[in-house]
């Protein structure tokens, strides 16, 4: 009897510190919670990733989605989450370390020497979704952009992880460059990285896609610009490298992704210098025909769904895109993971 006694005791401790790890989200509120995941410390000093919720109404949810954003980005677009929530699903969101709410003071920010430092944040929220007490059967994993390239990648390299479906939105599986750059100056970059891993990278000055977004100029949306910058920062020769493998490591000799696969992207680029009407109506940032062509050897099964008008990150189109955007993530998610009783 007293084994029990103390089974029951740590047992409720253990609950108990997993729910007072929860706090409310002060970025987004509105229902949504948070909680710091420290990590083992690294090349940069002590790291920790954020995860992000938004639990459904419903009595059981039909699944739980796990949503990984891209580089220069975190977690802000709560229509999104609120609109897996309204529609069963439990919504869990990552700030990958150095991003977002997981910068810790005197971290570069989007420092990484391998996209493999981003797999135990995931790690990590899974466990912390197998242990919510919401009894989640089936898990969907979600990436945009670089999001999309470390989910696509981690689930290559841990193919036995407990994922049931995997969503991109226009993955970042190539770089949107000539064939120069991508052939010999990228790869040289990656090269000199060895050498000089914090060498630090230009991309450009251009704002043309953080206009397209931001409220204050073309968009609908406003979101912390010391996190999500409006002019890409520059990025370290490492960093180049990390992005490079992985890609490199997903067109290689390796096992397909087994479960299904929605691939999602916009029906166009679009291109320029200055300002135009163009870039609230289309992929400023990659080419949608490398995402279609590589997108479509992820796995062995993979619908790929072409979103006329979509901007890059096709949650954050205009809304009559986005309700087709919505539409093909729901009515793909009920023929691959079909409803239980809730």
């Amino acid at each position: 009897m007293k084994k029990y006694l103390i089974f029951f005791i740590l047992l409720t401790a253990w609950v108990l510190q997993a729910v007072a790890q929860w706090q409310p989200d002060s970025v987004l509120g509105h229902g949504y919670r948070m909680q710091y995941i420290e990590q083992p410390a690294d090349y940069a000093g002590a790291e920790r990733c954020t995860i992000i919720r938004k639990l459904a109404a419903c009595h059981k949810p039909r699944a739980a989605v796990l949503y990984v954003h891209g580089y220069n980005d975190y977690f802000f677009q709560a229509e999104e989450g609120d609109r897996f929530a309204d529609s069963c699903y439990d919504f869990y969101a990552l700030d990958l370390r150095k991003y977002g709410r997981s910068i810790l003071p005197g971290q570069r920010k989007f420092q990484a020497r391998s996209l493999n430092e981003y797999f135990p944040d995931i790690d990590s929220a899974l466990a912390v979704i197998a242990r919510d007490g919401r009894h989640h059967e089936r898990i969907v994993l979600m990436g945009h952009s670089t999001g999309g390239l470390i989910t696509s990648y981690y689930l290559t390299m841990n193919p036995q992880a407990p994922v049931d479906a995997l969503i991109l939105n226009s993955p970042f599986l190539d770089w949107n460059f000539n064939g120069f750059m991508r052939k010999v100056a990228i790869p040289f970059v990656g090269f000199l990285s060895h050498i000089f891993p914090n060498m630090k990278i230009s991309q450009g000055s251009e704002s043309l896609y953080a206009e397209s977004l931001l409220k204050k100029h073309h968009g609908e949306w406003e979101f912390d610009t010391k996190w999500k910058t409006e002019k890409p920062e520059k990025v370290e020769a490492s960093w180049i490298k990390a992005i490079s493998s992985a890609q490199k490591a997903l067109r290689g000799k390796h096992d397909k992704i087994t479960i299904p696969i929605l691939l999602l992207h916009s029906d166009k680029s679009v291109y320029g210098d200055e300002w135009n009407d163009s870039f609230m109506r289309g992929d400023a940032v990659l080419n949608v025909e490398h995402i279609s062509k590589l997108g479509r050897e992820l796995g062995t099964d993979v619908t790929e769904v072409e979103i006329p008008d979509g901007l890059h990150d096709l949650a954050l189109s205009a809304p009559a895109v986005r309700a087709t955007f919505y539409d093909a993530v729901f009515s793909w998610l009920d023929k691959v993971l079909p409803a239980t009783c809730r």
